[in-house]
Parts: C-alpha cells; structure tokens; sequence
C-alpha cells in the first residue's frame, strides 16, 4: 500500500551516548558479565535508536528501529491528531504519561493522536505539522497542560 507519509526519525543522542558507554566500559574491563551486560544495552539502544511512523490511506504505523515493536491503528479510529510539546521529563522510548503513551527518540516535539474512543497518544517527531496534516488534521499547535 502506497505511504501518504512516511519519516524516520533518529536518536542520534541514544546512538552517541551508548556508543560512550561502550567504548568506556569496554575500555576498563574485560569480565564477561560486564561485557555481556554491555551487549545487552547496545541491543536494546539499536531497537531504540529510530522510530519510523508512516501513514497510509487506511491506517498509521509506527515502530522502532527495524521493526520492534510495531503498532497501528486503522484511520477511521482516530478522532483528533494535533502537534503538541512534550514535557522533557517524559523522555525517550516507550513509556506511559499524563496524556497517554508516549513513543519517542528524540525532542520534545510529537503529535497527540486522539482516539475516537477518548484514548490518546503521542508520537514523538520532528515534523508535527507534516504528520498531522497527513493524518488529515490542520495544522493546528498546542502545548498540553498537565492535569
């Protein structure tokens, strides 16, 4: 099925941080359980190091890195998608916030997708506008207020 939008977005900051720690721990052991431990996260970093989110003309899909867990929801479901501005305490990866899930890499920007069932989420983005428009939403910007 043809994408209306598709972007994959990077979490150079994960990447570079990680890449850090490797070198620096590697570095100052060599103990197998430290190594191992040390795969372990650079494993779960590469899962986690890019989120793609593309919408075609019946449904919007996201998923991290080559396709770690990977979510949709059929277009017809979606009530409301507008830019929003995520707390920096939320951070990255995939996590629960006052506004619903939240799956980001990168940035404080994303787009609340409003459920028709009142459930919402955000997708953690660089170009909030371009997906809100593409899941047919105007162009719209607001920042949350917390409850």
């Amino acid at each position: 099925m043809r994408s209306l939008y598709r972007r994959r977005q990077t979490g150079w900051t994960i990447i570079i941080a990680l890449g850090l720690a490797a070198t620096t721990i590697g570095l100052t052991t060599l103990r197998w359980p430290v190594l191992l431990i040390l795969a372990l996260t650079l494993l779960f970093g590469l899962l986690f190091s890019s989120l793609t989110i593309e919408v075609t003309q019946s449904e919007l899909v996201w998923f991290f890195g080559p396709g770690f867990l990977r979510r949709r929801i059929a277009r017809r479901e979606i009530a409301n998608a507008e830019a929003a501005r995520n707390k920096w305490w939320w951070g990255w990866g995939v996590h629960l916030t006052p506004r619903g899930w939240l799956y980001n890499v990168h940035g404080l920007d994303s787009v609340e997708v409003i459920r028709k069932d009142g459930k919402s989420f955000r997708l953690g983005t660089d170009e909030p506008q371009a997906l809100a428009s593409a899941l047919g939403f105007g162009l719209r910007e607001r920042v949350a207020q917390e409850e």
